[in-house]
């Protein structure tokens, strides 16, 4: 997940670990929450998607697909 402040990329990982774990717990409205305004790479879009299929959670999958994708610089 994408801040625009490089000096909170320790908050950000813990965000990240607390998605992870609030998609685990079919927790929709904590992962709405803590993704509001973000964006994220590819990699990290694809791997929550993946878990979030795991659960078979529409809700929450249909949250992380509308997450928009960080272009790359260039």
């Amino acid at each position: 997940m994408t801040t625009e402040n490089p000096h909170q990329k320790e908050h950000s990982i813990a965000d990240f670990e607390a998605v992870k774990t609030a998609i685990a717990n079919g927790e929709s409205a904590l992962v709405k929450d803590i993704l509001a305004g973000q964006t994220m790479h590819k990699l990290e879009k694809d791997y929550l998607l993946d878990l979030a299929r795991l659960g078979n959670d529409r809700a929450i999958i249909k949250l992380l697909d509308a997450i928009p994708v960080k272009q790359k610089p260039g």
